[in-house]
């Protein structure tokens, strides 16, 4: 039985006509693909080629297996591609729904780098969404996956009952403020008793998704100096920068601030966002399934830096 990669690598040198053109072409360095070609010539008990000055020629044992090899690997892509047509994962469309945060930073771009690497016969689309938009989308069938985030304390996103939502990344409300600012520069956790009288950057204490978060720092008796109508978390970020105030955002803001903020966290983590997928709990839909996979892990390593 011969390897498909060690036929390949015959193939491409017959093709290139050198075996380091072959390996340039591949992505081998020449010795690995030299090493491979002896396995491939110790499994055929003869020589496939003759090395000479200016390259490598097939002998007539060569010749035969590169015929053969050809059909061989041509049978093996028709097969691949057979088998992504079965599982759902070769053709088709999946719709994904997100919101700026996490589409705008880098969660997003490497779960669906990997999707298209796995499986580049899918077509993408993304579209931006508010969290509860974003649910009702998955739940109208306008797209197939949403990512979507809820704030505790906070109420629920109300769901239909054809949708579910995975959590996949829980994170801690943590301080921003001005680099240098006395409440950020320790780097013990900060009693919320330390922003009374403080002035705050709030995202307006009437959205739905913030007003549990605005009522705990409110009863702290931090004053509210500048509001931002919605979680406009590039603009809080610039606003706590330059001095306007201090703000309380989710850790992933903080650490990919295009501003510079001091950061400290906040004692007893009882502020906290997390982040879900939302998707059509009846239908079996394996590009949506694969790529919820996919959120899965590279959200679970955002976690570990």
């Amino acid at each position: 039985m011969y390897d498909p990669t060690r036929l390949a690598a015959l193939v491409a040198v017959a093709e290139a006509g050198s075996i380091t053109r072959a390996a340039e072409r591949l992505g081998y360095t020449t010795p690995a693909l030299s090493q491979q070609l002896a396995k491939l010539e110790r499994e055929a008990g003869t020589a496939l080629l003759v090395r000479h000055h200016r390259g490598a020629r097939l002998t007539g044992a060569g010749e035969l297996l590169v015929a053969r090899a050809r059909r061989v690997l041509d049978e093996l892509e028709r097969a691949r591609h057979e088998l992504a047509r079965l599982t759902g994962l070769s053709g088709g469309t999946l719709r994904l729904g997100t919101f700026q945060t996490a589409g705008g930073i880098h969660l997003l771009p490497p779960a669906l780098s990997a999707f298209r690497r796995a499986h580049p016969d899918v077509e993408l689309t993304v579209a931006d969404y508010e969290p509860s938009a974003g649910v009702a989308a998955v739940a109208a069938g306008e797209v197939d996956l949403a990512l979507t985030h809820a704030y505790e304390p906070g109420d629920p996103i109300p769901l239909a009952s054809s949708v579910r939502v995975e959590p996949i990344l829980v994170e801690e409300l943590v301080l921003v403020s001005a680099p240098g600012h006395a409440l950020t520069s320790g780097t013990a956790r900060l009693p919320l008793a330390e922003l009374a009288g403080q002035p705050l950057i709030s995202m307006a204490p009437d959205a739905p998704a913030r007003r549990g978060v605005e009522a705990v720092l409110a009863r702290a008796g931090a004053l509210p100096s500048v509001l931002v109508p919605t979680p406009g978390y590039l603009l809080v970020c610039a606003l706590a920068s330059a001095g306007l105030g201090v703000a309380v955002v989710p850790e992933m803001v903080a650490r990919t601030s295009v501003t510079p903020v001091g950061v400290r966290a906040l004692e007893g983590a009882q502020l906290r966002r997390t982040i879900s997928v939302a998707h059509r709990s009846e239908e079996a839909a394996p590009a949506a399934d694969a790529f919820r996979a996919l959120l899965r892990g590279t959200f679970g390593r955002s976690r570990q830096t």
